[in-house]
């Protein structure tokens, strides 16, 4: 029994790690379910902000609620470009000061939604390709010299921070989270 089992294990293995598109393993399998679960509510709290209200900013000179989700699109391309990953064709990406452009081009909340779903596949498939030991490649970010690994936890830092700041924007313009607003209908309904 315990031979059986050991080659039926050994198969599953061999049969994950022929899989196509996926290299790595329990890193790269972590970082997608984190980088799923941020993208989920990044993405719903995006759908629930009417589109009149994707203008708003709260202060000259600080990003609107549109450019907030289109910022967090275009890092996700600029972080994994900067990865090595390839970006999908009809994305140019040179650097960093191509940011401002792409926060300014893209306002309508379906071409928000399809820029931000783009950047999250892009960025979960190539980090799923990334064989373990690229992880410890060195890359610049910024001048600074860091891994690849820890240029993909930056990634995670980063919609993360953007996703607070979503909220809070959210809330500015009268929007409760709709994780939230689950909640809350569930503790009444108790």
């Amino acid at each position: 029994m315990r031979t059986v089992r050991s080659l039926f294990m050994l198969g599953v293995f061999c049969v994950m790690s022929l899989a196509p598109g996926f290299a790595g393993s329990g890193f790269q399998t972590d970082l997608v379910g984190h980088i799923e679960y941020v993208q989920k509510e990044i993405m719903d709290l995006e759908n629930a902000i009417p589109d009149k209200k994707l203008s708003w900013r709260p202060a000259k000179g600080v990003r609107s609620v549109s450019e907030v989700y289109a910022h967090i699109a275009f890092s996700n391309f600029m972080i994994g470009r900067m990865a090595g990953f390839t970006l999908p064709d009809g994305i140019a990406i040179t650097g960093p000061a191509d940011a401002e452009k792409w926060e300014k081009s893209v306002t309508g909340k379906k071409e928000l939604a399809e820029r931000l779903t783009q950047s999250f596949d892009f960025l979960k498939t190539s980090i799923k390709g990334v064989p373990d030991a690229d992880l410890e490649r060195s890359v610049e970010f910024f001048g600074h010299p860091m891994t690849v690994r820890s240029l993909l936890m930056l990634i995670l830092s980063h919609q993360h921070e953007h996703l607070g700041q979503s909220v809070a924007y959210a809330r500015m313009v009268g929007v409760v989270p709709p994780w939230t607003s689950a909640r809350e209908a569930e503790a009444r309904g108790k």
